[in-house]
């Protein structure tokens, strides 16, 4: 990259960069960590034409996501459309992000069109995330 004068690196971690979440300590701070390594190294790549920015997805309809619903309702006994629900009823857009809108994102910010964009940690939630 630093010999081409271009270049995008393109983090995925989590909202919880911005908000801690419940019971995920050693999660939140590994995540954490991450985004201050990724922008102390966009500072040093920016002079090369390489940018750094992490994505930070909310809710997305993956696997995981359904992974977490099960354990939810199986530790709380109730039904996973109810967990979902509750879910959901935290996000001011009314529903979970599909997969490819995070991966919309992560192909914008690996394009050209990005190239001042640089260092930022960008949420992916519908507006879920209660930080500026």
């Amino acid at each position: 990259m630093k010999k081409n004068n271009y270049g995008r690196i393109v983090n995925i971690i989590s909202t919880s960069v911005k908000i801690p979440i419940k019971g995920l300590g050693v999660s939140n701070t590994v995540r954490g960590a991450m985004a201050s390594w990724s922008k102390t190294l966009s500072l040093e790549l920016a002079p090369f034409g390489i940018t750094v920015n992490n994505i930070l997805p909310g809710s997305t309809k993956t696997g995981r996501i359904e992974s977490i619903i099960q354990t939810r309702s199986q530790k709380s006994g109730k039904t996973e459309a109810q967990i979902r629900q509750a879910m959901i009823d935290e996000i001011p857009a009314g529903r979970m992000a599909e997969a490819s809108e995070v991966g919309d994102v992560i192909a914008f910010l690996s394009s050209p069109a990005a190239g001042y964009i640089n260092g930022v940690s960008l949420p992916v939630d519908g507006g879920r995330t209660g930080s500026l």
